[in-house]
């Protein structure tokens, strides 16, 4: 039989209604009756099944999926789906979207499914926990998907906390990223900052600070303890009320920006506590490399 296509089979709901609106859809009906057992695990058609509202990945990597596939059409769908029975022939996936899409690529109409009856709100819990869980989920949708369990769920930090097992400060942690302005939550979301960058620059209270900063560790590629020591200097100097000893990387900075500014390009000095280092001026073209020499004399 020919795959029905993704759209048409996991019919997403629009990401961030509230459970209130599911509650009172027709359609979240968990009490009609079905030949297929709870709590059992069943062939089911993909086309039955409804994707998850709940779901905090909102991306998927093609080649990944694709991958996936592959090793499906290979070995099968070696761990079953989780899902709710919805109604008649209706289910509602709580974890497995990207299990099923690969199913779905790999030309299966059936797949192997966990069903049990769950309300809206311990499938939020269920469908975020379990996504949680997963290495691949990046810090912005852990930190996500722990606000939405203490605001959806009403959850304590406490109880979040054991919810996911993690103690409350690595919780309160990744719900400060939140507070960062969007630029650099998209970074980080991105990869392109760890979350220990993102922490150390959290410490710093002013936004526009934390733009310079944020724009200064990606420029130069500071490490996790070059941008610490920059936050802690400038808070230091702030307590103080004056002017602190100027560090050896405060320094290099310094002179890092100026010659990027006199050359126009990208510069980067590397240096050790002795003072030997390298300079680095980057050019993207045999004419700018002239104009940088021509600048040397």
């Amino acid at each position: 039989m020919k795959p029905t296509s993704m759209n048409n089979n996991i019919k997403r709901n629009a990401l961030g209604r509230g459970l209130s609106a599911l509650l009172e859809d027709a359609n979240t009906d968990i009490t009609a009756s079905n030949v297929i057992p709870v709590n059992s695990i069943n062939e089911i058609l993909i086309s039955q099944i409804q994707g998850n509202p709940f779901q905090p990945r909102t991306e998927f990597d093609e080649i990944a999926l694709k991958e996936l596939s592959e090793s499906i059409i290979i070995h099968g769908v070696i761990q079953p789906i989780t899902v709710r029975k919805m109604g008649y022939d209706t289910y509602q996936i709580i974890s497995g979207e990207r299990r099923t899409r690969a199913s779905l690529l790999a030309g299966f109409t059936k797949i192997p499914a966990f069903v049990r009856v769950a309300n809206d709100q311990e499938m939020l819990e269920m469908a975020l926990i379990e996504n949680i869980q997963r290495e691949e989920l990046n810090a912005m949708e852990i930190a996500f998907s722990y606000k939405r369990l203490l605001e959806e769920c009403s959850l304590t930090q406490e109880q979040l906390a054991d919810r996911v097992a993690k103690n409350k400060t690595t919780v309160i942690n990744y719900l400060r990223l939140l507070k960062l302005p969007e630029n650099i939550q998209l970074a980080l979301k991105e990869n392109k900052i760890s979350m220990g960058h993102a922490r150390a620059i959290i410490n710093v209270a002013d936004e526009a600070k934390q733009q310079l900063l944020f724009e200064q560790m990606i420029a130069y590629e500071l490490s996790v303890r070059e941008v610490e020591t920059l936050v802690r200097n400038s808070n230091d100097s702030v307590k103080n009320e004056k002017p602190i000893k100027k560090s050896k990387l405060q320094e290099y900075l310094e002179y890092q920006q100026s010659l990027t500014k006199k050359f126009s390009s990208k510069v980067a000095i590397k240096a050790d506590e002795k003072g030997r280092g390298t300079i680095k001026i980057l050019f993207k073209s045999q004419a700018e490399l002239q104009r940088i020499l021509d600048i040397l004399g």
